[in-house]
């Protein structure tokens, strides 16, 4: 490695947006729509959970609502 390159003296920091942009939580999901996902995720390339956030942002920024009909 260059010596313009050497990173070891400095010290790292946390990105402080970082917080921001993504947070864990836990969430129960049925079987068939966790695989439904990860086919999806097969196909085209992209990680399962990913596919899952695309989709829910999706439907936040367009405000979709589910209609539900109890019987």
């Amino acid at each position: 490695m260059r010596k313009e390159y050497d990173f070891s003296k400095m010290k790292s920091r946390k990105n402080p947006y970082s917080r921001l942009l993504k947070r864990q939580i836990s969430i129960k999901l049925d079987n068939d729509t966790i695989e439904y996902f990860k086919k999806m995720s097969k196909d085209s390339g992209i990680p399962y959970q990913t596919l899952i956030n695309m989709y829910l942002s999706d439907c936040a920024t367009k405000h979709k609502t589910l209609e539900m009909i109890w019987k």
